[in-house]
């Protein structure tokens, strides 16, 4: 097999972060070619954007199916091998299945689906196929993510006493308090974006962040939202309790309208031995705290780092890595799985996590509108 694997992308054009951040990513350890794509609804856009980066416009389609339809007449070595899923929320299922059904692999951003009934469909479909899926919680390539999932597998933290995990952005202040926009905008549309906003879209995130790194599993919750306004049906906010396996409690929380706030993932987990905690907007530094001993911090890099952390590394210690970094890194696990080739089970987010992140959203819905009362997760 060449060592360039075929990618298609769908969605992700014109000024769209996730888009850059994706092509980016799929570019930096030069695993990756991108041979064919819709990146915008609309023909005309889509073309002139392939010719603005510079993407051959041969193999640029009007549509998803179109796309399918033809990629499928080409030779099987020359065809796309795996397609990216960029679009918003309520496109991913179909698309996904499609492909899935058409013997591609598939690379998608979350939430998997919107519904957990349409997650455990791909599920099924996915173990007949024998195709790689990866869903792109981004978060789990830090290398210091990657170390702290390690040491915690080690035995460094011992029994796990609690977890902490948040979730904090503020960009949807400047919308919710306008009905106008507040009513215009996807992410806050049930039609478009799924039954949540801010637990679908980022406290999800929080959830795969505890379960990575713990290896434990989230059993039950119990989850109280705000939803801001009467007319808005989508949470905005929201704090969950958590029971996890070994009697492990913690506590999630998220925002989309903590003032002030940027990207502000950080989670903290507290064992009988020590504790880790790391934030999002500080990657590069994991501290590990005791109560006997001062504050250890562990950076990128090093040689006292895991193999899998060190396998995530790109530069020598001191030189920052980021966002960009990290999406490269679930884009080679990837790689290796597509190509059959050996790869740890950390390397990237696989369907099993898509279909656990929408168990985690359908059952905090269900938590709040019950009452504020605890909910079993599958």
């Amino acid at each position: 097999m060449p060592k360039k694997i075929r990618l298609g992308i769908l969605g992700g054009g014109g000024d769209s972060l996730i888009g850059v951040l994706h092509r980016v990513a799929s570019f930096i350890n030069d695993n990756y070619e991108i041979v064919g794509a819709v990146f915008n609804p609309n023909f005309e856009d889509n073309i002139n954007f392939a010719k603005e980066i510079d993407v051959p416009t041969n193999r640029i389609y009007k549509d998803f199916d179109t796309l399918v339809e033809e990629e499928l007449k080409l030779p099987e070595d020359e065809r796309i091998q795996v397609c990216s899923i960029l679009t918003p929320n309520f496109l991913h299922f179909p698309m996904a299945k499609k492909l899935l059904e058409k013997g591609f692999h598939v690379i998608c951003e979350k939430p998997m689906t919107t519904t957990y009934e349409e997650a455990k469909i791909l599920q099924d479909l996915l173990a007949k196929s024998g195709k790689v899926f990866a869903v792109t919680h981004t978060y789990t390539g830090y290398p210091m993510v990657r170390q702290m999932r390690e040491m915690i597998k080690a035995g460094a933290l011992g029994k796990i006493h609690k977890v902490d995990a948040r979730y904090y952005q503020g960009w949807i202040n400047a919308i919710i308090h306008d009905k106008e926009k507040r009513s215009s905008v996807w992410r806050l549309d049930p039609k478009k974006a799924g039954i949540s906003s801010c637990m679908g879209d980022i406290g999800v995130h929080a959830f795969n962040m505890i379960e990575f790194t713990t290896g434990l599993q989230i059993k039950s919750l119990l989850c109280d939202f705000n939803y801001m306004y009467d007319d808005n049906v989508m949470d905005v906010d929201g704090t969950v309790l958590i029971r996890m396996d070994k009697n492990v409690k913690g506590v999630i929380r998220a925002s989309q309208v903590a003032t002030g706030e940027e990207n502000g993932l950080a989670i903290a987990i507290y064992g009988e031995k020590g504790a880790f905690r790391w934030e999002q907007e500080k990657p590069n530094f994991l501290y590990k705290m005791s109560d006997t001993e001062p504050v250890q911090i562990y950076k990128p890099g090093h040689a006292y780092n895991s193999e899998l952390s060190l396998d995530g590394t790109k530069l020598p210690p001191g030189h920052p890595e980021g966002i960009f970094d990290a999406m490269a890194n679930i884009y080679l696990g990837a790689a290796r799985a597509i190509r059959g080739e050996k790869y740890n089970d950390g390397e990237f987010p696989t369907m099993l996590d898509g279909v656990r992140g929408l168990n985690f959203i359908e059952s905090t819905v269900a938590s709040h509108k019950q009452g504020n009362v605890w909910v079993d997760m599958d």
